[in-house]
């Protein structure tokens, strides 16, 4: 099994629509191998992550007879976004592509329909959660396979002994490990109480109002929250309603309590900050906490992952999928479809699970519950509510319910968080809403 990352020469190659050999490495088969296969897999940040699935190809290929080069391409750089656009307008690459959140919307023409297989793994595995139809169908055909690596729910991650000191708050009670939730207190106007008692001591919430996707992912979920959106499903504008209101008055409110720099915060800012100790709760998976275990165990051995706050519409948190893709123009598509459903597997979910800590999440509803968020420490159970094993809230994506391809520019172009801090800076509430529904009218044409 050949295992690899893109160097800059490959990858700028592979940009400028060159041959997919470009990118190949020397097969481990001779000449009797059944065909070759060729896979694009994300780049996982987790240490030896990749490795799992490099193991669970190879088990598949040496058992048919396949020749399998894998490359990990990194999500720096942007060089897996790059590298699916530069393959999907030359009609040549990877048989199989690793794709994040829109980028199955955006290329369903060029992909093999998904259809038999994921009517297997459902089958299998469970129904997937609703982002994920969402994400990953289109009037009804699947064109693409979820992917448990690099999908994950950015939940809360509270620090218990700041919680209960500066806010009275219990998560642990809350969300006590190996029970369903307790949580009817936890609401939104609980939250921003928390907020600000945890700023008054010097210890407060790390959300940032960037434009980058952890800073999204939370808007999106708040904006959920009130049943607020600005376009609907069927492509309406609703940016003036009573709900898009709401949200933008009670982010204002939470604004206040936020560390000064928030609005210039990228996915990297909420990670530095619990590991600092600066902070009492931040939006996140486990891999901040990942981090603090290494490098700040003191911190680590205070975090709990939990739910999210409920508002007048419901209990909804983010969650971010990943998909693998097949190309229609694919040489080997009965191949991909094979290994693909050996990755799909729950022995071979369970191993990508347990390979990136419990980061990765699969979506299916049958497998929310492995013992890898059971097991993890420390604080033993800290990682149980992770992948919402009680179906207490929505998994939900800033900018749903609009069709995708209106979603995805209202989410890459961060428009919710740009309305949060225009309205907190001062800026009418009017003309924050006349501005956001130019944007959309734009969104909407292009």
């Amino acid at each position: 099994m050949s295992r690899k990352k893109l160097s800059r020469r490959q990858f700028v190659a592979a940009t400028a629509m060159t041959s997919a050999a470009m990118i190949t490495a020397p097969y481990v088969r001779g000449a009797h191998a059944a065909g070759k296969l060729s896979i694009g897999f994300w780049d996982h940040w987790v240490p030896g992550a990749n490795k799992a699935s490099t193991e669970i190809v190879n088990a598949w290929a040496e058992k048919e007879k396949v020749d399998v080069t894998i490359d990990y391409i990194p999500s720096q750089g942007n060089k897996i976004l790059l590298t699916i656009a530069a393959e999907s307008q030359a009609k040549s690459g990877h048989d199989i592509l690793a794709m994040p959140t829109w980028l199955p919307h955006a290329h369903t023409e060029n992909l093999e329909p998904m259809n038999d297989l994921m009517g297997d793994l459902i089958k299998q595995n469970g129904e997937p959660n609703g982002t994920v139809k969402y994400l990953g169908q289109l009037k009804g055909k699947w064109h693409a396979v979820p992917a448990s690596v690099g999908s994950q729910i950015k939940g809360p991650c509270s620090r218990i002994d700041l919680m209960k000191k500066h806010a009275g708050i219990d998560v642990q009670a809350l969300y006590p490990a190996g029970q369903a939730p307790k949580a009817d207190s936890w609401t939104l106007d609980t939250f921003l109480k928390a907020a600000e008692a945890c700023h008054k001591a010097g210890v407060p919430f790390g959300i940032g109002l960037g434009e980058t996707s952890d800073n999204v992912d939370t808007a999106g979920a708040f904006f959920h929250s009130f049943g607020a959106a600005l376009v609907d499903e069927k492509g309406n504008l609703t940016v003036k309603t009573d709900a898009v209101r709401q949200a933008l008055e009670y982010y204002k409110k939470l604004i206040a309590f936020l560390p000064p720099d928030a609005g210039a915060w990228d996915d990297s800012s909420n990670n530095k900050w619990l590991v600092s100790g600066r902070g009492a709760l931040i939006m996140n998976p486990p891999s901040a906490w990942a981090v603090a275990k290494r490098d700040a165990p003191q911190v680590a051995e205070q975090c709990w992952t939990h739910g999210f706050p409920s508002g007048p519409k419901g209990r909804y948190a983010p969650y971010i999928g990943y998909f693998w893709g097949t190309w229609a123009f694919s040489k080997n598509k009965e191949a991909a479809k094979s290994v693909l459903r050996a990755l799909s597997q729950p022995a071979a979910i369970e191993k990508m699970c347990v390979a990136s800590g419990g980061y990765d999440l699969p979506c299916y509803e049958k497998l929310t519950t492995l013992k890898v968020w059971q097991d993890e420490t420390p604080p033993k159970g800290t990682l149980y509510h992770y992948p919402n094993p009680h179906n207490h809230q929505t998994l939900s994506i800033a900018a749903s319910p609009a069709p995708p391809k209106i979603a995805q520019q209202i989410y890459t172009q961060a428009t919710l968080t740009k309305m949060c801090l225009r309205y907190s800076k001062g800026e009418a509430m009017e003309k924050v809403l006349a501005w956001a529904e130019g944007e959309c009218e734009g969104f909407m044409r292009s």
